[in-house]
C-alpha cells in the first residue's frame, strides 16, 4: 500500500473514531443505550459460571493498570535491545500514556456511575468509559501495529493481530461479565482509545514518510 495512502485512511480513520465516540456519549442518558446495555448484561451474565468467573477475572486482572505498566516496561524493553528504533519506542510511550491520560480526563468529564445490579467483585471511580478497555486497546493495537512491521511472514502477522483482537475483546467483556461495567462504556472505550491510536499513528506515519522525502532529497 502506498505511504500517502497509510497516512490518509489513519486521518481517516482518527475522526471516524472519535465521531461513533461522540455518538455514544451523546446516547449515554438516553432509552436506545438503556435498552442496549441491560439486554447485552442480561446476555452475558446469564452465562455465569465459576469456571467462566475464574477466566473473566484472569483476564480483567491482565487489564488492569499494574499489568499493563508492568507489560509496556518489558515491551519497550524487548523493541529497544532487539528492534533499535527509537522513534517506534516513543509512540509506544505516546499510545499507552497518552490512552491513560485521556481515559482520566473523560472520567472526569462523564462522571458516570458504575452498574450496581450485579457485581461480582468492587470497583471504584466512574464508569465510561472503561479504563481497562481503554488501556487494552492501546496496548495491544500498538503492538500489533509495531510488531506487524517487523515479522516477516503473513501467518506471522495474522497470528499477532488476532491475539491482540482477542485480547481487546476478552478484556472488554470482562468488566461486563463482572458487573462493573456497561456495554455502552466499553464500546465508548474502544472509540475514544481507537481515535487516539489512529491519530497517534497518522502523525508517526506523516513524520516518517516527510522524513523520507528529507533524506530522498539530500542524497539526490
Amino acid at each position: 500500500m502506498h505511504s500517502k495512502l497509510k497516512v490518509t485512511i489513519f486521518l481517516v480513520l482518527s475522526v471516524i473514531s472519535v465521531l461513533c465516540f461522540l455518538v455514544v456519549a451523546s446516547l449515554l442518558k438516553g432509552q436506545p443505550i438503556a435498552h442496549f446495555d441491560s439486554s447485552v448484561i442480561a446476555s452475558i451474565q446469564g452465562m455465569e459460571r465459576p469456571w467462566l468467573t475464574s477466566l473473566m477475572k484472569a483476564f480483567t486482572f491482565i487489564g488492569s493498570t499494574p499489568v499493563v505498566i508492568v507489560i509496556a516496561i518489558g515491551c519497550l524493553f524487548l523493541f529497544f535491545k532487539f528492534l533499535h528504533h527509537r522513534l517506534e519506542l516513543v509512540l509506544f510511550l505516546v499510545l499507552v500514556a497518552g490512552t491513560a491520560i485521556l481515559n482520566f480526563i473523560l472520567k472526569m468529564i462523564f462522571q458516570r456511575e458504575r452498574p450496581s445490579l450485579h457485581r461480582i467483585i468492587q470497583e471504584t471511580g466512574y464508569s465510561f468509559p472503561s479504563g481497562h478497555s481503554m488501556e487494552a486497546f492501546a496496548l495491544y493495537a500498538a503492538l500489533a501495529f509495531l510488531l506487524w512491521r517487523h515479522v516477516p511472514t503473513k501467518r506471522g502477522r495474522t497470528t499477532v493481530i488476532l491475539i491482540s483482537i482477542l485480547m481487546i475483546l476478552m478484556i472488554g467483556i470482562s468488566r461486563i461479565y463482572l458487573g462493573v461495567h456497561y456495554p455502552s462504556d466499553v464500546v465508548g472505550a474502544y472509540f475514544a482509545s481507537g481515535f487516539w491510536f489512529t491519530f497517534s499513528v497518522w502523525i508517526f506515519q506523516w513524520y516518517m514518510e516527510n522524513r523520507a522525502k528529507r533524506v530522498r532529497s539530500i542524497e539526490r
